[in-house]
């Protein structure tokens, strides 16, 4: 970033020594509805993270990473505090995705908005390797999988109706099967999937990535693929979480509907290669993808780079989801258990599990040495390790778990 704050324009020095032909991809995009729900509870600090990650997600699908971030906010009275929270969204999003906050711009509009309100959109531009832009519709064939990666919730869409159906709710209430007050399960931020699929770009049998945004999988699937071809998602292979499960109890609509207003647990997906994929009813529990990578249909988004099964296996993890409240202790024990089946099944042998903790409240399951018995070392966050290994994808990560 060159310039200075305030300045009339932003500055970017792209880097095209790492390039032979970059290409620019822009992408620009609001919160919707969502911030209806902001201004009830007065929680602004998610809203600037829900609109970067939207954004960053938008231009993956091009196979593109982010360079820099514009955000734009128009109100009618600019209060400090809200601005403040909406700010630091911003921030933590471009941080979390590696990407620059190069400026944008604050409108006070005295009677256009209703008191307490305001309007946020942003505008991020990437680059990618022009050779390594994906286009489904010129990749795609009759017989490639389809991969599900797993939302963190609603992400941007859907409120319209989701405000409807909840009026009737009191938002720090709790009813079944959520285990958060609704306000918490609504106003989670969207997920951003860059450091999920980083690390599957550039590899030659990802064929396409869909963005699950607004249309669900019904609409935005198709965008990628050729005419005359058609993607068969089987409803039930993958865990609805517990707010789908409460919107589709409460909520008469025909499947074709609610799968193309929300999500339902998907947030984006990725169409691969068949070559190498073993059927899930040749496994049982498990779909493993192209050859060098590994799904379980559990998470959702734990794949992982395989490597020589005669060499030394390290497994990098976290425990985001647990302090997230995605996941209990017991769920992310028998994750590491089939995850370590999966490697010896295949030849490997595990030499250690590092876990790096993510969150306060984040504590290694006692059951986890069990799995491995006295064949490995399970260390904590302790280890310099396990952060060097996550943050730079270090060779010795072998196997590397996103919760």
């Amino acid at each position: 970033m060159l310039g200075a704050i305030g300045g009339f324009g932003g500055l970017f020095a792209l880097d095209t020594a790492a390039y032979q032909q970059p290409v620019l991809v822009a992408s620009a995009d609001g919160v919707g509805t969502k911030l209806k729900l902001a201004f009830l509870t007065g929680r602004h600090s998610t809203v600037g993270e829900d609109l970067v990650n939207h954004c960053v997600n938008d231009i993956a699908v091009l196979g593109a990473e982010p360079l820099f971030f514009l955000d734009y906010l128009g109100t009618g009275k600019l209060e400090p505090h809200v601005f403040t929270d909406i700010i630091k969204g911003f921030a933590r999003g471009c941080a979390a995705n590696r990407c620059t906050l190069i400026g944008g711009e604050t409108a006070q509009m005295p009677g256009f908005y209703q008191a307490g309100e305001y309007d946020v959109s942003g505008t991020i531009v990437g680059v990618v390797e022009k050779s390594r832009m994906l286009n489904g519709q010129k990749s795609v064939r009759r017989g490639d999988a389809v991969i599900g990666i797993a939302s963190s919730g609603l992400h941007t869409n859907g409120y319209s109706l989701l405000r409807r159906l909840f009026a009737w709710a009191s938002l720090d209430s709790t009813p079944a099967p959520l285990n958060r007050p609704l306000a918490d399960a609504l106003l989670v931020p969207h997920r951003s999937y860059l450091p999920v699929l980083e690390p599957v770009l550039r590899h030659p049998a990802l064929k396409a990535l869909v963005h699950i945004t607004g249309g669900g999988l019904v609409d935005n699937l198709p965008r990628v693929l050729p005419k005359g071809v058609r993607a068969v998602v089987r409803l039930g292979s993958w865990p609805v979480p517990p707010l789908f499960q409460l919107v589709r109890d409460l909520v008469a609509m025909p499947d074709v509907e609610l799968y193309r207003t929300l999500n339902m647990g998907v947030g984006m997906v990725m169409v691969v290669d068949r070559d190498g994929v073993v059927n899930e009813q040749q496994t049982g529990k498990y779909v493993h993808s192209w050859q060098d990578f590994v799904f379980l249909p559990e998470v959702l988004d734990a794949f992982v780079a395989l490597k020589r099964a005669d060499t030394p296996t390290y497994i990098v993890t976290n425990q985001g989801g647990v302090g997230r409240g995605f996941l209990s202790a017991a769920s992310l024990d028998d994750i590491h258990d089939r995850m370590v089946q999966i490697i010896r099944s295949a030849g490997g042998r595990v030499d250690a599990l590092i876990v790096q903790r993510v969150c306060a409240r984040g504590n290694i399951p006692g059951g986890m040495r069990d799995v491995f018995g006295g064949d490995a070392d399970v260390t904590d966050g302790g280890d310099p390790r396990a952060a060097h290994m996550i943050r730079r994808g270090d060779q010795l990560a072998d196997f590397v778990i996103a919760l």
